[in-house]
């Protein structure tokens, strides 16, 4: 791994953006910045708006390092260019943003309350590719919708087998099991879930760090010990479908933890906004959930 970008991702102050939107959530995000389905006319042309919107978004002078730690960027984005170079490279050498992969293909059908992870094709092939590309991690989520012990646990072991061959590939994972903020039982999910985590934590070689992105507890400082741990890299909280304003409420009560927001960083934007206003709307909300992270 490079040492600049593992320093970046574990030390330094600012949070990460998730602009991984893939074909499944691609469409509500174009929707979201008026660009309806009318805009496009097979999957080939969405995936050319989205990268239009990414490289708005990530060419915008509001967007750099001094408040980004990192970015995560979908697999379609890695073969497209940025201003002429390939995205990881103006990510990282031209934005100074340490560049992640989604790595997951989605979510399989819900089974004892949660949705693990589809089984992921040619992970091998893609870590290889990801890593000379220059990206430093990747990320891949399921969801826990039900406080189940089975399932909990399942997602855990999945999420964990799956890191631990990112790492053998040299390649930083950031594990997103992610606990459905609308579940009448989440509270008692993230018990589960925690503990779950710690047992697979506790279990990995000295020297081995892996980062999370993880729904905003309900209980305040719920992660400390989590944050804390010495194979931990990093805690990052997802929006979960929260308003940004709600997010970044709920993220500053928690001390440690930094955002990895994709729908609430993207809040605002709109295709027909001038430079000056798309500019000074990013910079708002980059302003924003940056002092959420850092409270």
């Amino acid at each position: 791994m490079d040492e600049k970008q593992l320093h970046k991702v574990r030390e330094g102050q600012g949070f990460i953006a998730a602009l991984d939107q893939s074909g499944g959530s691609s469409p509500r995000a174009l929707a979201a910045y008026g660009l309806g389905e009318e805009s496009y006319s097979s999957p080939t042309e969405m995936f050319d708006r989205i990268h239009e919107m990414r490289t708005r978004i990530i060419t915008s002078p509001a967007f750099d390092g001094t408040r980004l730690n990192g970015a995560i960027l979908f697999e379609d984005t890695l073969g497209r260019q940025i201003e002429g170079r390939g995205a990881v490279d103006y990510l990282w050498n031209a934005k100074g943003v340490v560049p992640f992969l989604k790595a997951d293909e989605g979510l399989a059908e819900p089974g004892r309350g949660v949705q693990l992870m589809s089984p992921i094709t040619g992970l091998e092939e893609r870590l290889a590719g990801a890593r000379e590309q220059g990206v430093f991690g990747t990320k891949m989520r399921s969801v826990v919708h039900e406080a189940d012990p089975d399932g909990v646990k399942a997602v855990a072991d999945q999420q964990f087998e799956i890191g631990i061959q990112i790492l053998e590939a040299g390649l930083m994972p950031i594990l997103e099991p992610e606990v459905n903020i609308k579940s009448p039982h989440k509270q008692e999910a993230e018990y589960l879930l925690l503990e779950a985590i710690f047992d697979h934590l506790d279990a990995l070689p000295e020297g081995r760090q892996v980062m999370f992105k993880l729904s905003i507890p309900s209980q305040d400082g719920f992660y400390s010990e989590l944050i804390a741990h010495p194979r931990t890299a990093r805690v990052a909280a997802l929006s979960g479908g929260y308003s940004q304003a709600e997010a970044n409420r709920r993220l500053a009560l928690q001390s440690g933890m930094s955002a990895s927001f994709s729908r609430a960083l993207l809040e605002g934007l709109h295709v027909r906004q001038s430079e000056s206003e798309f500019d000074r709307t990013l910079d708002e909300s980059i302003e924003a959930i940056f002092r959420a992270s850092v409270a």
